[in-house]
């Protein structure tokens, strides 16, 4: 089969602007509870994408960690691509694409590190496998072996045992939207898309040809 001949109609659902939420932030929490009550795989999933200094993009796939009022949070290490990235451009975009109800959510706006207390707090919830490799692995650096890897990680357990604290260069950051779409499959590609724009303190709501 050609890669061009593989399609998929979209039919499960409607969007309509009269039916959303006033509030993005409600809006998406109902899509994710609906994600999550329909056992999608990973429904925290989502990929970031950032831009360098120079202009280029890159994306990678992410795991929600946090959403209130405020924006939506992703914890990594500062000193990785996305972090360094994200000093020289503090801003992103959130894509999350649920496939099983035929919904994908976009997000675009400006990005602020999430406070020292924060990043405690999560990392200590964390489990202690994932805590050790916060501190063995050098995120996105070029390494020599899988063996070296695993050498950091042993000398990581003797050094910090079962309690290691948050390393210094590992933190949050949050998403603060300005803009905001959520998108339903429909029938021959005239998806439904539902667009919010940040407009002082409210937002404005406008349906986006498909």
């Amino acid at each position: 089969m050609k890669i061009a001949d593989i399609r998929q109609e979209y039919a499960l659902k409607r969007l309509d602007k009269e039916d959303v939420d006033a509030d993005p932030f409600r809006q998406f929490h109902a899509w994710l509870a609906e994600a999550i009550e329909a056992q999608v795989p990973e429904p925290t999933a989502m990929t970031l994408a950032t831009v360098d200094a120079p202009g280029r993009p890159s994306a990678r796939i992410m795991l929600l960690k946090a959403l209130d009022e405020r924006g939506f949070v992703f914890y990594t290490n500062y000193e990785s691509r996305k972090g360094t990235e994200l000093a020289a451009r503090p801003q992103a975009a959130l894509t999350f694409f649920w496939k099983e109800l035929e919904r994908q959510v976009r997000i675009e706006g400006a990005v602020e590190q999430v406070s020292a207390a924060e990043a405690d707090e999560y990392f200590a919830s964390r489990p202690l496998g994932s805590r050790i490799g916060a501190w063995a692995s050098t995120q996105s650096a070029t390494i020599e072996s899988r063996h070296w890897l695993e050498a950091r990680v042993r000398a990581a357990e003797t050094q910090y045992g079962d309690s290691p604290p948050r390393p210094p260069h590992w933190g949050g950051y949050r998403v603060i939207p300005t803009w905001l779409e959520f998108w339903q499959g429909r029938r021959s590609r005239l998806h439904d898309r539902i667009a919010y724009e940040k407009t002082g303190d409210g937002w404005k709501i406008a349906r986006l040809s498909p």
